[in-house]
């Protein structure tokens, strides 16, 4: 670490529970951002910004104007360019260290089983329960770490499923291997934009720690109800009979 990156990180060095060598594991880490929106916004940025070395940012979508009441990647300029691109051109305003990977394709099959193996931690920044079942297959395959959060209304969510200990549950454990097709999206139902700058947040910090090794990794489920301001912890055992995480040893 050169005198440069001391300066820039040094408000994370002093801190006892990362010190030099935590720094140190963020700047060769490397995460997979799937969907680069409310949450992935947030993610992305201050993942960059606190020295992740090298991000991966995957969305196929490109940046609408209804977008940028929430998703702070992306400005005005962006409108039309793929959301993975306007938020890999904002980290290279935030942090030119940061390496950066676009995807502008869907991640399915084993293009989605590549990347997620790639990666150190996966964050789920989608919104749809077909993209985070698929994301869950992949990190149990390979053993990932995944960070998952979601918002809607004025409701928010976070999970942290660390699939490197064989005893963790996984997504599925959770919601089981199908889900209402037709649950609610930002785009249905709206959503209040602080919201999703805080799920997001809170996922950049468990990817951190994850990462670092500093810190407990966050444990079971946590819901937030903006409108009382109100965070709840459900615990969360691995089901034995999960369709799939139950043959993972």
């Amino acid at each position: 670490m050169n005198d440069e990156q001391l300066l820039r990180y040094s408000r994370q060095i002093m801190l006892n529970e990362l010190d030099y060598e935590g720094q140190m594991r963020l700047m060769t880490g490397h995460v997979l951002i799937i969907g680069l929106g409310g949450l992935g916004s947030p993610a992305a940025l201050y993942l960059a910004a606190a020295g992740v070395g090298t991000l991966t940012l995957a969305d196929d979508d490109r940046v609408d104007l209804s977008n940028l009441q929430r998703q702070i990647a992306h400005g005005e300029a962006d409108i039309d360019t793929f959301k993975a691109q306007s938020a890999a051109d904002s980290i290279a305003g935030i942090n030119s260290l940061c390496r950066t990977h676009v995807i502008t394709e869907r991640l399915e099959g084993e293009t989605l089983q590549r990347a997620v193996a790639r990666a150190d931690v996966v964050l789920d920044c989608t919104d749809r329960f077909e993209s985070r079942d698929a994301i869950n297959r992949a990190c149990v395959a390979a053993g990932t770490p995944l960070v998952s959060g979601a918002a809607i209304r004025f409701s928010g969510q976070l999970a942290v499923f660390d699939l490197r200990d064989p005893t963790a549950p996984c997504y599925a454990c959770l919601y089981g291997d199908s889900a209402d097709e037709d649950q609610l999206t930002c785009a249905e139902s709206g959503v209040i934009a602080p919201l999703v700058g805080m799920i997001g947040s809170y996922q950049a910090l468990e990817a951190l720690k994850l990462l670092s090794g500093c810190g407990t990794p966050h444990q079971g489920l946590s819901t937030f109800d903006g409108l009382s301001g109100q965070w709840r912890h459900f615990g969360l055992g691995r089901d034995p009979h999960c369709p799939v995480c139950r043959s993972r040893h």
